[in-house]
């Protein structure tokens, strides 16, 4: 049996959800003719108290597209060093939209509204890039599953109105930070302008991410969706999965929290393991101790049947997920105890 803690993408569809799948009412959403579709976006704007929302075949997608909605080139996004849009889209920012960034060096992917008005440009200063959005993330995926303070994104907000800069989140794994913090989805719909969420994260479903925003805002998001090559035919048997996610999935998003809180605690007390980062969801991040080689640490679990990831400079990670069960877990956590490297 192999355990994979790579990520949380790596689900299979639960056998409800595959029949779900199934008995999907679709058409050809190119044309907006596919009725699951439909269902499941306007389910979606309704769940946030926004106007619209569009189906994507990837988070990266929605995410490139909201940039690109709310840029012109040259322009300039504000975002922390180890955002999503800035480290892990293939420099999309910049081909697809012609964007700087100017990086925040924040806390585990966060920051603060004094952070953000330090780096807006002055708009009369021509030899400047013009600051014209704030981009997010929650939960911050290298931040080890972070969530932010409410609070300190409306203080965000403030700052992003009184310069006229447009608020994006990118939410890929928004729904773990609103089960970890009791938040709901319309707190982030009032203050946000475009929202991007991610169904194949810990909801479990096979593809798909949403973008949420104005009725301006996504019918550009529709032709942008077009130029990209994100247009699908029959997706209403992927918006079928996603609606079933978003019905059954959310509350349960719990049982991973203290699944990846057990394996934080197994880590702590393993000499092998130098530091824990705080874990409020599904993610842990950890570093291997001095003198130990990270990616010797990766093969040893995985010579047990249990794959995780490095990601460079002694730190790794595991992800918890709907696939990984309580037997699963005790098998991990006794396989740190007894790791010999």
């Amino acid at each position: 049996m192999t355990i994979n803690l790579i990520s949380d993408t790596v689900t299979k569809p639960t056998p409800a959800m595959l029949t779900t799948m199934f008995n999907a009412e679709v058409g050809d959403d190119v044309f907006k003719q596919d009725l699951s579709v439909n269902a499941l976006e306007q389910k979606v704007a309704d769940l946030f108290g926004m106007k619209k929302a569009l189906f994507f075949p990837s988070g990266t997608m929605a995410n490139q597209t909201a940039i690109k909605l709310h840029t012109q080139p040259g322009d300039q996004m504000i975002c922390d060093k180890w955002a999503h849009v800035y480290n892990f889209e293939g420099g999309g920012a910049a081909f697809n939209s012609g964007v700087t960034c100017a990086l925040i060096d924040g806390d585990r992917g966060m920051f603060t509204a004094e952070q953000v008005l330090e780096k807006i440009h002055p708009s009369d200063n021509i030899h400047l890039a013009h600051s014209s959005l704030v981009a997010i993330e929650n939960t911050t995926n290298k931040g080890g599953g972070a969530c932010w303070d409410f609070e300190e994104i409306k203080r965000i907000k403030k700052v992003v109105t009184d310069h006229g800069l447009s608020f994006h989140l990118d939410g890929a794994r928004l729904f773990n930070a609103l089960v970890a913090k009791g938040e709901t989805p319309k707190q982030y719909g009032k203050i946000l302008d475009t929202i991007s969420i991610c169904l194949s994260k810990g909801l479990g479903a096979p593809v798909g991410s949403l973008l949420l925003g104005s009725e301006k805002h996504i019918a550009k998001a529709l032709r942008i969706r077009k130029l990209f090559g994100g247009g699908m035919r029959q997706a209403g048997y992927l918006a079928a999965a996603a609606s079933y996610a978003l019905d059954n999935h959310v509350a349960r998003l719990a049982e991973d929290h203290n699944k990846a809180r057990a394996l934080g605690i197994a880590l702590e007390n393993s000499s092998y393991v130098k530091k824990v980062e705080p874990i409020e969801t599904n993610i842990v991040i950890f570093y291997a101790a001095d003198g130990i080689d990270e990616n010797e640490f990766v093969k040893e679990l995985e010579r047990q049947g249990i794959l995780i990831i490095g990601m460079g400079e002694g730190k790794l990670r595991m992800v918890t997920h709907l696939d990984f069960t309580n037997d699963m877990l005790s098998k991990v956590v006794i396989a740190i105890k007894n790791l010999k490297l």
